[in-house]
């Protein structure tokens, strides 16, 4: 894993609101440690999706083009390997990255009848001690957005951020 500042390209994104699905959240854990939480591996495997999916495998590199890949287990055993790419790191503030494209921007297959193309904005704003999480989803239509929703968008990543705050304060 390489890490390297990229720029701000997505510092002034507008979410669409027919497109794109947003999340903020206020927690007592501070900027650099919801960084760390998203960035290592072995700290991904234990909160990134709502329990009792697991995370299982992570292969991350933080700069353009990188590899943001990960394989989440199913409670019945099913796998689910995704393939993406980071397109911007910026340490303790701001991660992009998208399953539309792949390692080293390769255009990723389209996805099959179940998924759909998205681009995560993770921005991590520091608040007092702890920190603001703005998670937002870009879609590239209504139909994506609105699937996304419907398997519980909300749900899952309000868990799974939960189980980040879990981790990252014990």
């Amino acid at each position: 894993m390489r890490n390297s500042a990229t720029g701000k390209i997505m510092s002034s994104f507008t979410p669409n609101p027919d497109l794109d699905l947003v999340l903020v959240r206020e927690s007592s854990v501070p900027p650099e440690l919801v960084w760390k939480a998203y960035t290592t591996p072995e700290l991904l495997e234990q909160w990134f999706c709502p329990r009792p999916y697991q995370a299982v495998e992570w292969e991350i590199e933080l700069f353009p083009g990188g590899a943001f890949n990960s394989v989440i287990v199913s409670p019945n055993g099913q796998r689910f390997p995704g393939e993406g790419s980071i397109l911007q790191a910026e340490p303790n503030r701001t991660l992009v990255f998208t399953n539309a494209v792949t390692r080293g921007f390769r255009p990723a297959p389209a996805p099959g009848e179940d998924g759909f193309a998205f681009t995560a904005i993770i921005r991590i704003e520091p608040n007092g001690t702890g920190s603001t999480y703005t998670a937002t989803v870009i879609h590239p239509d209504a139909a994506s957005k609105n699937k996304h929703e419907s398997m519980g968008f909300y749900d899952g990543w309000n868990a799974a951020f939960d189980q980040l705050i879990e981790l990252m304060t014990a």
